[in-house]
């Protein structure tokens, strides 16, 4: 039993590290790690089955739930619930509706967790993308300092802290060479969303 709730605590450390790191919610984390935890049990109980998990962020706790859809005739039983059926587990159920049976936790085998781990990382790089953007969207025509990362393909990748800038070529001053750990100062033209992330 103190194995279970060490987990549990460990999930909630793990969550508030990740936020505080990345300057993001922390609901985004825990999130992020329910998305994983109900991926990894789709994988155990069928890619069609429609699995909702919950992670308390007080206690660390996991619950998973199937979701099944109240129907008049069954076309999927990994998905949907006769009506009929639904009326025994709750008298209001219409068709339409979403009944929640509560399944039992399973254990993660080791491709499972490393999903879990490379969906935990994708949502959370999301989130640190969008926090940056809203970060700098508001700053176009500052001044912002900054230091030399690298130089890739005559641009100068700049790392401005909590984000990354770039000086594109033809923007530079002309004779100015740069190198990696130089201070510069550098006006922001534009903010914008890019696949690798804000630039």
């Amino acid at each position: 039993m103190n194995a279970v709730s060490a987990n549990r605590l460990e999930l909630i450390q793990i969550a508030d590290a990740v936020a505080r790191e990345k300057s993001i919610d922390k609901s985004l984390v825990i999130e992020a790690m329910e998305d994983a935890l109900a991926r990894a049990a789709r994988s155990r109980y069928g890619h069609e089955t429609n699995i909702k998990a919950e992670i308390n962020p007080k206690t660390g706790e996991t619950r998973l739930w199937r979701l099944l859809e109240v129907v008049e005739e069954i076309e999927n039983d990994s998905a949907q619930i006769l009506l009929s059926e639904a009326r025994h587990k709750n008298p209001a159920a219409n068709v339409g509706d979403f009944i929640s049976e509560p399944l039992p936790p399973i254990d993660f085998g080791r491709v499972a967790a490393m999903a879990a781990k490379q969906v935990i990382t994708q949502k959370v790089r999301e989130a640190e993308r969008d926090r940056q953007y809203e970060d700098y969207k508001d700053r176009v025509g500052e001044i912002v300092n900054g230091i030399v990362k690298r130089v890739e393909y005559g641009h100068v990748i700049v790392d401005l802290g909590r984000a990354e800038a770039v000086i594109r070529r033809d923007q530079q001053l002309p004779r100015e060479a740069y190198r990696n750990g130089d201070r510069v100062r550098a006006y922001i033209m534009d903010a914008r969303r890019e696949p690798r992330g804000p630039q």
